[in-house]
């Protein structure tokens, strides 16, 4: 019988409550990119989604000094994501100019603006709601390659449900401080191999089966979870296994999870010039990220034993069938995408 722990069994039931299908990933980011063909003209690329109504409510604004030459060429994929295809003119270059997404900061979503240089080098900035406009540097520094990555690492994180409700089943299988940061520490090392290898080009994986198979991983979890209160000896056995060595579990899953976070980064593209160090600090803020969900579970769970909150004896089981509901729903939907 486990024993129930009542801040893990809190954010499990209020993360599969909360999360939908549709919040698996924020909704997905639009892209802005510039493409230096010559001193001062740009190919521009425009992607943004056309569910919920993104396509019709952004609308980027051409910078200062700047203008399109051209027709603007309009593609749509699978009906859902449309792309713009166009050229602009900026004389004495687009550095130092501003540029702004009209319509941001009434919805949920990010823009990330990516300026690629005749030199090979390459500027990575993020618009959000909050800070729909930003100007475009000169030439991109270390350190902000470090600061870009970093926080796209983080929003990834926190903004993937999917990867939070799995290291949430992972906590709630947890048992001991010993075998918690061993668990934590292969899903980092696992995550990083094969986001590693799959941004430098070694291994491809389509995403469609990848996201699939990440949800699948979640809905094991929650079966494992589930069985350890109403098991019989056998099963018992299996669910041991589990929570005897959950940094198997977490390591072989951690590898999937990998490639999830590899089509993210993908979706931004690195740096020419800056790929190691890109890299490094894009899994750092998925690392930053991913500690402070734990740091926040576990210090709710410290102030619920503070304050002598007793959990029903029915919250383990809630908490996994809450969990495993969600990944179901999302296990049939991504299957259904690759078809």
């Amino acid at each position: 019988m486990i024993r129930a722990r009542p801040a893990s069994l809190v954010a499990a039931l209020a993360a599969a409550l909360l999360a939908s299908p549709a919040l698996a990933h924020r909704l997905s980011p639009a892209f802005f990119g510039l493409t230096e063909t010559a001193p001062g003209i740009y190919a521009v690329q425009w992607k943004v989604s056309i569910s919920g109504g993104l396509a019709s409510a952004l609308e980027p604004k051409v910078p200062q000094g700047c203008s399109l030459t051209g027709d603007v060429r309009t593609y749509v994929v699978n009906e859902d994501v449309r792309f713009q295809h166009g050229t602009m003119s900026c004389a004495g270059g687009i550095g130092g100019r501003e540029f702004k997404v009209d319509g941001l900061e009434l919805t949920q979503t990010d823009v990330l603006l990516r300026v690629d240089y005749l030199d090979g080098s390459a500027s990575n900035q993020r618009l959000t709601p909050t800070d729909p406009s930003v100007v475009i540097p000169e030439r991109p520094s270390a350190l902000e390659v470090i600061r870009t990555y970093t926080v796209l690492g983080i929003g990834h994180i926190l903004g993937g449900v999917d990867h939070l409700l799995f290291v949430l089943a992972l906590l709630l299988l947890v048992r001991g401080i010993g075998r918690l940061v061993a668990t934590v520490t292969a899903f980092t090392l696992a995550h990083s191999v094969t986001l590693a290898a799959a941004t430098l080009g070694f291994v491809h994986v389509p995403p469609a089966p990848v996201e699939a198979t990440i949800a699948l991983s979640i809905l094991f979890l929650a079966s494992e979870l589930a069985r350890q209160p109403f098991a019989s000896s056998s099963a018992d056995a299996r669910a041991d296994l589990t929570t005897r060595f959950p940094w198997l579990v977490a390591f072989s899953f951690g590898l999937l999870h990998g490639f999830g976070f590899a089509g993210a980064l993908s979706e931004v593209g690195v740096p020419q010039k800056a790929v190691p160090l890109a890299l490094l600090f894009f899994n750092v803020g998925v690392e930053i990220g991913q500690l402070a969900f734990i740091a926040a579970v576990l210090a709710i769970g410290w102030s619920v034993r503070r304050a002598a909150i007793r959990a029903p004896a029915w919250w383990p089981r809630a908490a996994a069938y809450g969990i495993g509901s969600v990944a179901a729903f999302w296990v049939v939907q991504r299957t259904a995408a690759i078809f």
